[in-house]
C-alpha cells in the first residue's frame, strides 16, 4: 500500500486583498542584523492566519528556510525592537518618515484578527502581545527570500498575491527608512552603553564608600595628631543634614572656619562663654556666611559636646585644641534633648 503523503501546506482561510491594500506594508519592514525583515506576527496578520499556525507550517518545511531566509530573535533583539518601536512612536518626525500604523490600519488589524471568530477564532500576535502577559515567545524574522518561500508553504492563490505586494513593498521602501531605523538603533545602543556605564560607576562608588573610613563610636587621637583630629571633626560637620550644636567653654575663629564646612540649610549653634573677640569674629562671619547662632552659657561646663543631627559626641578637648594633646571623641547613646535640657 502506498504511503499517504503528509500535507505540509497551510490553508489560508481569511485574507481580504482589498483590506491588505489599506495597510502600509512598508511600515512593517524592520532592520534586524543589518537585514530588511518582517516579523512572523505581522506576516500572519497579512495572511489572515494565527502566528502559531504560520510558524508550525514553516517548521514542517524547515529545510526550505535556511538561516538567511528566517531566524529567531534573541532576547536582547526582542527587547531592543520593542524599545525602538516606543522611540519611533514618540518622535513625530520619524513617525511620518517610517510610516507607523495609523488609526485605519489598527482598526483593520483588529477586524482581520477577529473576523469569523466563531468559525475560525484566529488571533494575530499583534493583538495577543497587547493583552495580558505580552509576548510569550521570541518572534521569528523572515528576510525577503524567506517571505518569497512562504508562498510555496501557504495553500492559497491569495497568499501568492499577498507575497507579490510584500515583494513590491520591499522594492519601494525608501532608503530613508533604513537610515532612520539604523540611527534609532545606534541611539538605543548609546543609551544602553550609558546605562551600563552608570551601573559600573555606581558599583565603583559603592566600593569606594566601603573602603572609606567610618565614624567609629570611639576615636582616640595621640598628642600631635592635630590634622587627623581636624579632618575627623570636619567629616562630622559635613555629615550633618539638619543641625550642628557645639557646647564648648572656649571657642575662637578656628571653630567658625570649621562650621563653614557644613552643607547648605544646616543650622549651627554655639553654646559658649562670653568673649569680646569671639563676638567680633562671629559678627564678621555672619555678615558673609550663613548665620551661626551664639548662646551664652549660664554656667561653666567641664565637658564639651558636639551634636550632629540626633547624635551626641563627647569631646575630650575643646574643638579648637583637638589633637594638640591626647584626647578622644566618643559617640554617646544619650538623646540631644537631655544635654540641651541640662544647659538651662
Amino acid at each position: 500500500m502506498a504511503k499517504k503523503e503528509t500535507n505540509t501546506k497551510l490553508e489560508i482561510t481569511i485574507c481580504d486583498i482589498k483590506g491588505i491594500d489599506s495597510i502600509n506594508i512598508e511600515s512593517l519592514i524592520r532592520v534586524i542584523r543589518g537585514q530588511q525583515v518582517m516579523l512572523d506576527s505581522d506576516l500572519a496578520m497579512l495572511y489572515g492566519v494565527e502566528t502559531k499556525a504560520l510558524n508550525q507550517a514553516v517548521k514542517r518545511n524547515i529545510k526550505r528556510f535556511p538561516e538567511d531566509f528566517m531566524f529567531q530573535l534573541t532576547q536582547d533583539e526582542a527587547v531592543r525592537l520593542r524599545s525602538q518601536f516606543v522611540t519611533l512612536n514618540n518622535d513625530d518626525a520619524l513617525r511620518s518618515q517610517i510610516a507607523t500604523l495609523n488609526e485605519e490600519e489598527l482598526v483593520l488589524r483588529s477586524q482581520i484578527a477577529t473576523s469569523n471568530k466563531k468559525d475560525n477564532p484566529l488571533r494575530s500576535q499583534f493583538v495577543t502581545s497587547n493583552g495580558r502577559g505580552g509576548n510569550r515567545y521570541l518572534p521569528y524574522a523572515f528576510t525577503r527570500n524567506g517571505i518569497a518561500m512562504l508562498s510555496s508553504v501557504l495553500r492559497s492563490d491569495t497568499a501568492v498575491e499577498v507575497n507579490i505586494r510584500i515583494m513590491r513593498a520591499f522594492t519601494m521602501i525608501p532608503q530613508l527608512v533604513n537610515h532612520n531605523t539604523q540611527i534609532v538603533q545606534r541611539i538605543f545602543n548609546i543609551e544602553q552603553h550609558q546605562i551600563e556605564t552608570d551601573e559600573k560607576i555606581g558599583v565603583i562608588l559603592e566600593r569606594i564608600e566601603g573602603l572609606s573610613p567610618k565614624f567609629l563610636p570611639e576615636q582616640v587621637f595621640p598628642t600631635g595628631c592635630i590634622w587627623d583630629a581636624w579632618a575627623y571633626i570636619s567629616d562630622l560637620v559635613r555629615s550633618a543634614r539638619q543641625r550642628i550644636v557645639l557646647i564648648d567653654n572656649f571657642v575662637d575663629d578656628r571653630v567658625l572656619s570649621m562650621l563653614t564646612k557644613r552643607a547648605n540649610g544646616v543650622s549651627a549653634t554655639i553654646h559658649t562663654r562670653y568673649n569680646e573677640q569671639f563676638l567680633t569674629d562671629l559678627q564678621k562671619h555672619n555678615s558673609q556666611y550663613p548665620e551661626i547662632k551664639f548662646i551664652q552659657l549660664s554656667h561653666r561646663n567641664h565637658d564639651r559636646f558636639l551634636i550632629i543631627d540626633d547624635k551626641v559626641y563627647l569631646l575630650g578637648a575643646s574643638l579648637k585644641d583637638m589633637g594638640a594633646g591626647l584626647c578622644a571623641i566618643t559617640e554617646m547613646s544619650i538623646a540631644p534633648a537631655v544635654i540641651l535640657g541640662l544647659l538651662k
